[in-house]
């Protein structure tokens, strides 16, 4: 008997070790598919913001224009209560306000991930990525508020420049392939996740039209529910997402902007399940939306708002106060925000340079930071009205993050590698 207890407890030892073993493997296999996944969503990105702009100057602009911009879709019931929940819209902002919830919904799990386990879970690891965002969102926007300083009613767009387009960008890395080592992904994807903390900020703070009170004191009830669940540590996700599409049309109607719903409904989810401490249901989540959000709503979001009428423009459009800083502050704010504080906090010793990259790369992904293209466009369609406006900032980002995507990958695919990859390839 004792030699059966003492064999049993040996083979659990042998299979723990197993286990811890096996953890960093598929650590590193998740990490990989996570990055395969955003790239090649980014490469879908491009192709369906590509077709807009052809669409857009050619003769179906004028259906393209009709579909999005006219067609009036409801949903919902009107005068019951105090509450009106009935909701019509655009199609082009019910992609902005109610599949671009889905997505900041996703960035509120990732987020939630990298803070409590992954690359921002120590202040260690989240120092260099948090001061180089601090710096790529501060330098764009002064960039923007210095060149559209005189004209008052054109400051509210200040912070389009702040953003980065992490699946754009690592679809910029995905073509230089092993030239891009992996520590030059991770610091990628932690600088894009506090810019995207950044931008949540800013459209909270900034970008609420309205306060609607007794939309927003109905917002507390889902809310509440939610709070409870997570405190009890319910690990069925079915009713946190039915609170939440609660929480989201509440949300909507209290006049903050709804797609913030998304990021409070994934804060609420809970990292690790109390019964079984494997399953997460964060990455779950996680790992079913990722395919939905790459390859369907973030190209059905490019498609939709960067189709850019040229018809009428002329090189003097680039000079115009609101493309100028958008473009400026996404292509030249950037990479002197980012990298100028990577370079300073790396020379000061407060943090050491990510392992296996040399400078030319981490000037390459300041550039990247550039790539501002789907925030940049939500924040742009959140600052200004009117087609005009709204041409003038679509071309600003697109210049912008088509010169700093350019550069960038000309950067990574020619420029030097570090030393030590040099030689293991001679090697």
């Amino acid at each position: 008997m004792n030699t059966d207890v003492v064999s049993k407890k040996s083979e659990n030892t042998v299979e723990t070790a197993v286990n811890i073993a096996a953890q960093p493997k598929k650590l590193v296999d998740m990490t990989l598919e996570f990055f395969r996944l955003e790239a090649a969503g980014g490469l879908v990105l491009v192709f369906a913001s590509a077709l807009a702009l052809i669409i857009a100057n050619s003769p179906a602009f004028g259906l393209y224009n009709y579909i999005f911009n006219e067609v009036d879709f409801r949903i919902g019931f009107s005068d019951i209560g105090a509450l009106d929940t009935e909701i019509h819209k655009s199609i082009l902002l019910w992609i902005n306000d109610g599949m671009m919830a889905v997505f900041f919904f996703l960035v509120g799990l990732e987020i939630k991930r990298e803070v409590l386990e992954g690359e921002l879970s120590t202040p260690k690891k989240a120092l260099l990525p948090a001061l180089a965002a601090i710096g790529g969102m501060a330098v764009p926007a002064a960039i923007y508020y210095y060149i559209n300083m005189d004209t008052p009613e054109l400051l509210g767009g200040w912070a389009i420049p702040a953003a980065t387009d992490i699946a754009f960008a690592l679809g910029i890395l995905a073509l230089v392939g092993s030239r891009a080592p992996v520590s030059l992904k991770i610091l990628l994807t932690a600088i894009a996740i506090i810019d995207d903390i950044g931008a949540i900020l800013i459209i909270a703070i900034f970008y609420s039209d309205y306060l609607e009170v007794s939309a927003l004191l109905f917002a507390l009830i889902p809310f509440l529910g939610l709070f409870l669940l997570n405190r009890r540590g319910v690990s069925n996700t079915a009713p946190y997402i039915l609170l939440g599409i609660i929480l989201w049309v509440a949300v909507l109607k209290s006049g903050v902007h709804a797609t913030l719903a998304g990021v409070i409904i994934a804060l609420m989810i809970p990292m690790r399940c109390k019964t079984n401490h494997e399953y997460s249901p964060v990455k779950h989540l996680e790992h079913g939306l990722h395919p939905w959000v790459a390859f369907m709503i973030l190209p059905i979001f490019g498609f939709a708002n960067a189709g850019v009428p040229f018809d009428g423009m002329g090189w003097n459009s680039l000079l115009e106060p609101v493309t100028l800083g958008i473009a400026a502050g996404l292509f030249v704010g950037k990479q002197i925000g980012v990298f100028g504080i990577l370079w300073l906090t790396i020379v000061t010793g407060l943090s050491p340079k990510p392992e296996g990259t040399n400078w030319v790369q981490l000037y390459a992904v300041s550039l990247l930071c550039g790539v501002g293209f789907t925030m940049s466009l939500f924040i742009g369609g959140l600052a200004f009205e009117g087609v005009e406006m709204q041409a003038s900032v679509r071309l600003g980002v697109l210049v912008g993050s088509i010169a700093s995507a350019v550069l960038a990958f000309l950067l990574l695919r020619f420029g030097p590698l570090p030393q030590q990859t040099t030689q293991q390839a001679q090697a």
